[in-house]
């Protein structure tokens, strides 16, 4: 196998892995975890937010691990811990190993991601880099979709979800071992890098994306952590149990989130900022659906898919606009952004989870789609600019 190929399917399935099952899985899962282990969606939120924390966590570690000992060893220890935590999760007795197998599951996709873009720099030829990224990115939205069809198909067939889970658990030990063998070739000593500094990110003209990242957190994750919850909550749709009728959003939501494959070209034929304002608007709108028609296939179907592409096409737009502010620090600028998100992340979820056990559910997502909306009214063109300020310091 070339390496392209070999780099290419051992990151589409390790994404499939940690941003498909290990990261959405609770989510997906709620309406069981919350019949089997009573818990309250004030609980919920604090879960979902530990397993974000988990993820802001995993980007700082991978970041040092990639530097010091190349992307072998966090991609490999990333798919470790979603082994581990997905099988806690499967034969979890108590909420407390529940918890901790949420926390490793979710800790991998922080580990497993960005050590891909500099693995395949390493072993795959430069014209043929952009076409490999895009296919380990794929691997997210077909992670999530798959698992979301396993959950449908599994609890309509009356499986247990604990089985499902240990499903997962086998696939994630299969992807493990398949990592384990294809990047030994990128396991040399990193190369040379000039000494960086983290406060050269953190200009004025950066603000702005830190901001934007950080309420794409909030509302990326409320929406994953609750959207299931919130239609078996309020009776499922026609023809599909109550319980498992949220496995409709991961399945449109991963399907959909393929258009972020595109995101080049759409960028290209519209601009950076109204793309950004479009994702944000669509975001406000999957949100609103999910409020106040849970219950509508159109709504369901409609909002789970503009989340989808929102979340994929918002991932490379922000990746857009980091290269423009930070040329000459690409991967440090655009962890800086994926920190700003993970922030949003771990706020995002608990906050939610207090708001809805105070007013309920539809007024937490109606407040979830204005500040979307705000965020979205918040882009201005003179934002997006090609560098923030001419030095540009690496040393």
């Amino acid at each position: 196998m070339t390496p392209f190929w070999k780099l290419s399917a051992a990151g589409f399935a390790a994404t499939a892995i940690t941003y498909g099952p290990a990261r959405m899985g609770f989510g997906l899962f709620l309406p069981e975890f919350r019949s089997v282990f009573s818990i309250s969606i004030q609980q919920a939120g604090i879960i979902a937010s530990l397993g974000f924390f988990g993820f802001f966590v995993g980007l700082l570690i991978s970041q040092v691990m990639t530097a010091r000992k190349g992307p072998r060893l966090p991609i490999v220890c990333g798919l470790a811990a979603a082994t581990a935590g997905i099988a806690m999760v499967a034969v979890a007795p108590n909420l407390p190993v529940l918890s901790l197998g949420i926390l490793l599951a979710m800790l991998s996709a922080g580990f497993s991601w960005t050590p891909f873009s500099d693995a395949i720099n390493r072993g795959v030829d430069e014209a043929a880099r952009p076409a490999a990224l895009s296919l380990v990115s794929t691997g997210t939205s077909l992670g999530i979709a798959a698992a979301g069809t396993a959950a449908l198909l599994m609890s309509m067939g009356g499986v247990s979800w604990r089985l499902c889970w240990a499903i997962f658990a086998f696939g994630s030990a299969f992807s493990l071992l398949g990592n384990w063998i294809a990047l030994r070739d990128v396991t040399g000593t990193p190369r040379p890098r000039p000494a960086l500094r983290w406060r050269v990110l953190f200009h004025r003209a950066a603000i702005p994306l830190f901001g934007i990242g950080f309420c794409f957190g909030i509302t990326s994750t409320v929406y994953i952590s609750f959207a299931a919850d919130r239609i078996a909550q309020a009776g499922g749709v026609a023809g599909v149990p109550a319980n498992v009728s949220g496995s409709l959003v991961f399945i449109c939501y991963g399907v959909l989130g393929l258009v972020g494959l595109v995101t080049g070209s759409v960028k290209t034929a519209m601009g950076l900022p109204l793309l950004l304002r479009l994702l944000m608007l669509a975001s406000a709108l999957s949100s609103a659906l999910i409020a106040l028609v849970p219950t509508s296939w159109t709504g369901v179907v409609v909002s789970a898919g503009l989340q989808g592409i929102n979340v994929m096409m918002m991932s490379a737009a922000m990746a857009f606009w980091s290269d423009r502010l930070f040329p000459a620090l690409p991967s440090r600028g655009f962890t800086a952004v994926l920190l700003a998100v993970a922030t949003g992340s771990v706020l995002g979820p608990v906050a939610a989870g207090s708001a809805a056990d105070a007013f309920g559910a539809a007024p937490m997502f109606l407040g979830t789609a204005m500040l979307a909306a705000a965020a979205a009214l918040a882009v201005r063109s003179s934002y997006i600019r090609e560098s923030p300020h001419p030095a540009q310091e690496t040393s």
